[in-house]
């Protein structure tokens, strides 16, 4: 490890009447720097990979102590931990919520009352009672979501009747029929399928009366017609899809369903394919493995059966158990968490020959996916490549995490030239294979854009599509002007085009993948940098000027995850160190680097930071699904800070971006 900072990173060389105004802040910053990377460098696996925890809402221990109660296998050690998570994060008038600072969300709230009744926690103890009132103030179980009342039916506390039919038969629907399941996006297809298999058998536990929640109805409601509500309009296509679903329940009560054998056995085989050799559980994320354990229980697999097991110590494997809280992470993040690590170590200086840097790039390589997946169905591309999030998930790679590993191998030095070349000729052609028809990159699949589907009575989870967005495209942008792609190839000018037709009147652009706005700003503008945009056009400088019009009066940004819900919160929040980062970095990628927004957002950095060279923040700044379900990654407050500070060392130093080596000969 290098001990000093100088050697850590080339600080630039400025004229001599510049030299004394930046001579203080270049040694502050080198030490910063230092720090960073040292940081870093602690948390690095033998193995070359960084991992991060993944912090989410109390959701997923309730979920989790809903199945045991549903299994009838409780571990009443990790009940009572999954208890004092729930209890520690309810929030003082009585409820639970989403995401940190946001207010009582109704699904999250009673699911957590529900797992305390089940561990035992009598409905007449205080905190129950502020809790009951809270959800009662929320609509109650009538409000809930679709996929939120499922889980209740197993348990009896919602009538099967009034859930959206999810029949299994679709799986044997066409690739060219309108509707299948490669129609949908990749997590909620993962989802709905062993979802589908649970509706078929509807395999209800029944409860005793202390357990059940009778109490969460408002008064007058418990025994009322749920139906969904239709749309005012006579021909729109929810009224469509619940006159189906109407007719769809019709059948089920058939006893003739000739098709129905043969798709819970496509469903079946679908499934353990997905959840064998090469995925740490279904898809590898907690919704899709959890529901795959409960549908291998009602197909009848044994605790013992070799496939069960796999699936339940997967499962097992989101777990985390430390001295003070025992959480459930959704997912795991190394290949996401490697591949920005690298980059920030990479660009702050650390020599691309450094053994951190090389062991690092040589764990990506050998995670590169060479299976053709279900990303194929859509896209013909011939050659698979690319990465998953998570450490072994080979159906499910996606376009966000091949572009951060690509623009990543690019700076280390490679020990095979040849073989790397030939990776990224592979990897790239993969990647561009998805760019979709309106000039932008989705994250898992092509083309999985039909917005009538969300219309789709168990669509309301607000996933049951994998739109383009400008964040992906961006970033693909950024991937590409790093290794002399051409900017004049069609495939980047209409990139370019999908950008401009996406951003907002004030001059931003949403961020999918990242809370919120802030996020998607930053990675266009410095998506535009890399390719080698003009950046004193016009609508790019008003991305800039809108960055710089949410700075908070600390010197920082932040942006609350509401923000997906109301666009008057757009850019507004307490300062955080990684969206502090993000717009710094945006701005910096515009130039003018002495803007006094620039020089407040440094201070911000160098004025928070730690000892340990990490940053805090207890804010989430990842999204899963916007108003649905958010992240945080730990990485974040510890990678981006770094990142932003070299990134403006290099800018000023006239350094665009490091050299790479590996050069595209398009």
């Amino acid at each position: 490890m290098p001990s000093s900072p100088a050697n850590l990173i080339a600080l630039p060389t400025a004229l001599p009447e510049a030299a004394a105004a930046h001579q203080s802040e270049d040694a502050e910053i080198a030490n910063a720097i230092a720090r960073a990377q040292e940081n870093l460098l602690r948390q690095q696996h033998p193995d070359g990979y960084w991992c991060g925890e993944l912090l989410v809402d109390s959701t997923l221990c309730s979920d989790f102590v809903l199945f045991m109660h549903w299994l009838g296998e409780v571990d009443d050690g990790l009940q009572q931990r999954c208890v004092r998570h729930i209890l520690k994060r309810q929030l003082a008038d009585g409820g639970w919520n989403i995401y940190y600072g946001g207010p009582s969300e109704v699904n999250a709230s009673v699911k957590a009352y529900f797992a305390l009744k089940l561990a035992g926690h009598s409905a007449d103890l205080p905190y129950m009672q502020e809790a009951r009132a809270n959800i009662l103030r929320l609509g109650g179980i009538p409000r809930m979501n679709t996929f939120s009342k499922l889980y209740l039916a197993l348990l009896g506390q919602f009538p099967w009747q009034y859930l959206p039919s999810i029949p299994v038969e679709m799986i044997l629907l066409p690739k060219w029929s309108p509707f299948n399941i490669y129609k949908m996006s990749s997590w909620s297809r993962a989802m709905l399928i062993p979802l589908a298999i649970i509706n078929h058998f509807k395999p209800t536990r029944e409860l005793p009366g202390l357990k059940q929640l009778h109490e969460l109805y408002p008064l007058g409601t418990e025994h009322k017609d749920f139906t969904l509500p239709r749309d005012p309009r006579f021909f729109a296509w929810r009224n469509f899809f619940l006159r189906a679903d109407h007719a769809l329940k019709l059948i089920s009560r058939l006893e003739w369903r000739p098709m129905r054998r043969r798709a819970l056995e496509e469903a079946e085989r679908w499934m353990l394919e997905r959840v064998g050799e090469g995925s740490d559980g279904l898809a590898a994320v907690f919704p899709a493995m959890l529901n795959s354990l409960i549908a291998l229980r009602a197909l009848g697999y044994s605790p013992r059966h070799p496939i069960y097991q796999k699936a339940a110590k997967d499962f097992a494997g989101l777990f985390v158990d430390d001295a003070e809280d025992f959480r459930i992470q959704p997912c795991m993040s190394p290949v996401w968490d490697t591949a920005i690590n690298i980059i920030a170590l990479a660009e702050s200086g650390l020599p691309a020959e450094h053994p951190a840097l090389t062991n690092a790039a040589r764990w990506l390589v050998e995670k590169e996916v060479r299976l053709r997946g279900d990303w194929a169905v859509n896209n013909p591309h011939p050659e698979p490549s690319g990465w998953a999030f998570e450490y072994n998930n080979v159906y499910y790679p996606d376009t966000d995490d091949t572009a951060m590993v690509l623009m990543a191998l690019r700076l280390v030095r490679p020990r095979e030239p040849n073989a790397l070349g030939e990776l990224f000729r592979r990897a790239l052609a993969w990647q561009l294979s998805f760019q979709c028809g309106d000039g932008g990159w989705a994250a898992f699949d092509k083309e999985v854009t039909q917005h009538w589907l969300e219309d789709m009575p168990f669509a309301d989870h607000n996933a049951i599509l994998d739109p383009t967005c400008s964040d992906l495209t961006a970033r693909t942008l950024e991937l590409l002007g790093y290794i002399d792609f051409a900017a004049e190839q069609p495939s980047v000018r209409e990139a370019v085009q999908y950008l401009i037709d996406t951003q907002d009147d004030d001059g931003s652009w949403y961020g999918r993948w990242g809370v919120n706005y802030i996020y998607g700003t930053w990675q266009v503008l410095r998506g535009l940098r890399a390719i080698g945009e003009n950046m004193t056009q016009d609508w790019v400088l008003r991305g800039r000027d809108w960055l710089e019009s949410c700075q908070n009066d600390d010197g920082g940004w932040g942006e609350t995850c509401a923000s997906y819900e109301n666009s008057v919160l757009k850019g507004k929040g307490e300062s955080t160190a990684s969206q502090t980062s993000w717009a710094l970095m945006g701005i910096c990628a515009c130039g003018d680097l002495d803007r006094p927004s620039v020089q407040r957002g440094l201070r911000y950095l160098l004025s928070t930071q730690r000892r340990d060279g990490a940053w805090d923040e207890p804010q989430i700044t990842g999204t899963g699904f916007p108003r649905v379900f958010y992240l945080k990654y730990d990485m974040y407050r510890q990678n981006f800070p770094l990142l932003a500070l070299a990134t403006y060392i290099n800018y000023r130093s006239g350094l665009e971006h490091y050299p790479s080596f590996y050069r595209c000969q398009e």
